[in-house]
């Protein structure tokens, strides 16, 4: 497995108050709910603005530093890594979740930002204009990358990785954890990234989205995944098994259908009366 990279960088406005908690245990837990738009190019070739709004989790000694700091609509960084979690639910159905973990937050000031440096949103929140909404990823993928096109006929290539992070715990043993994150990818990069095969090591820069939907029992349910804005192929040595250095993968019977069908994909964030927070 590739070594892993895994780093997040926000910046955005806080829109409420962050309250501090404590776990059983006495570890101090602060939430900050960042908002903020990202600037991207449409079906259109026209730039367009979309919201986003993300749940940045800060542990113990820094958390209560913070606590007194932060107040709504400040401008806050967030520097990073996302960190993948499941369970097994009441139902018995399977939960898994993506969240940031925080290494440091730094409050920030509107400074050359102009008249209007934040948005209103619905519920009345600021959300900050000329934000920050960046991942960086290092890792293998966990099956084969899956080409898709739209109904207005853009090409949309998803596939998933899993990142490894090796850390040493309280005891001082060396650890091993893996984070499952999904990419999506679209138009000539989508294509360019279709015969990414099971394991092939990759380096992925994009922005961090939430999505939603309605399962089978009308319940409201949010996943959060990677918009790929770059894909780098990397390599590992001969025989290896790495992207640059196997033969390209040839496409499957199920593979060149996909150059014929159609996928219905909202390309909004979700409204905002529908987030999660």
């Amino acid at each position: 497995m590739a070594r892993g990279l895994n780093n997040v960088y926000l910046v955005g406005t806080l829109t409420q108050a962050p309250e501090l908690r404590y776990t059983p245990g006495g570890l101090a837990i602060l939430e900050l709910n960042l908002a903020g738009n990202d600037h991207v190019i449409g079906d259109d070739n026209q730039p367009r603005e979309l919201a986003w709004y993300h749940r940045v989790t800060v542990f113990g000694a820094q958390a209560e530093s913070l606590a007194n700091q932060l107040e709504e609509g400040a401008p806050v960084y967030a520097e990073g890594r996302l960190n993948y979690r499941s369970w097994e639910a009441p139902d018995g159905q399977k939960r898994s979740s993506l969240d940031v973990n925080a290494q440091r937050v730094e409050v920030l000031g509107f400074g050359g930002r102009g008249d209007q440096p934040t948005v209103t949103d619905a519920r009345n929140q600021h959300r900050l204009r000329d934000a920050l909404n960046q991942v960086l990823l290092i890792g293998n993928l966990t099956r084969d990358a899956e080409l898709r096109y739209t109904p207005n006929g853009s090409a949309v290539t998803r596939f998933s990785l899993a990142v490894n992070e090796r850390f040493r715990d309280r005891s001082g043993n060396d650890q091993e954890r893996t984070h499952y994150i999904d990419i999506n990818v679209w138009r000539d990069l989508a294509e360019s990234s279709a015969t990414l095969a099971k394991g092939d090591p990759v380096f992925v820069i994009g922005r961090l989205v939430n999505d939603s939907w309605t399962d089978k029992d009308g319940n409201k349910r949010f996943t959060t995944r990677i918009e790929g804005s770059r894909v780098e192929h990397l390599t590992r040595g001969p025989g290896s098994g790495g992207a640059g250095t196997r033969p390209p993968r040839q496409p499957s019977a199920a593979a060149a259908t996909a150059q014929t069908r159609q996928l219905d994909i909202d390309e909004e964030f979700p409204p905002e009366e529908e987030l999660p927070f």
